[in-house]
């Protein structure tokens, strides 16, 4: 299992998460962040720290988006690794 980053982080994109990510799988578009499911350990410390809750399980994405699966799996591979918090996007 892996982690997915969904709709709710596009226009806001928190960081909180990154700075727990023991294995470094956040990647950084414009607009939001996606998680590498190559490096994903699925250990669950990003879930909690994403205040508008758009982190799931693989497993657990409701079906309407169920897109950023296949999203996060291949941005991330195109996006730059991201290690470190920043501020969020200026319209949160």
């Amino acid at each position: 299992m892996t982690y997915v980053v969904t709709g709710g982080c596009f226009g806001c994109k928190y960081t909180d998460c990154v700075v727990v990510c023991p294995t470094d799988c956040f990647h950084e578009g414009d607009s939001m962040l996606y998680i590498n499911p190559e490096t994903c350990i699925d250990c669950g410390n990003c879930l909690p720290e994403c205040p508008v809750e758009a982190i799931y399980p693989d497993t657990d994405v409701p079906e309407e988006l169920l897109p950023f699966i296949d999203l996060n799996r291949e941005l991330s591979q195109q996006l730059p690794l991201i290690t470190e918090k920043r501020p969020p996007l200026a319209n949160t």
